[in-house]
């Protein structure tokens, strides 16, 4: 294959990533999928109960629910549902209501 054609590309297999803890509690894991631009894409597994920790974003962070069911900001998100996050916005409430699989991209 031409290595011209990955150029730029940040490319991997799931299975070729290890899993990495997510959050405080133990209760999440995390595959980084790739990077790029100083974005991360992630996919993270949820055990239910797990709380993501109160914080304001300084960039903008993008959500994708695979599976299971999310509380986020007092409203539940299920398959299918996506949010948003602008800059300068707070997470104050997120939680996995059931064993959840998503979808964050978000910089560092």
């Amino acid at each position: 294959m031409d290595k011209a054609l990955l150029d730029g590309w940040d490319m991997h297999s799931q299975a070729e990533i290890d899993w990495t803890p997510w959050g405080d509690a133990g209760n999440a894991r995390a595959k980084v999928l790739g990077t790029g631009d100083g974005y991360v894409l992630a996919v993270v597994e949820a055990q239910a109960g797990y709380r993501g920790s109160p914080h304001e974003h300084a960039h903008t962070e993008f959500l994708y629910v695979v599976s299971g069911s999310i509380r986020n900001q007092g409203r539940t998100l299920g398959p299918g549902d996506a949010y948003v996050a602008s800059i300068g916005s707070v997470h104050s409430d997120f939680e996995a209501e059931g064993p959840s699989t998503y979808l964050s991209i978000f910089k560092l």
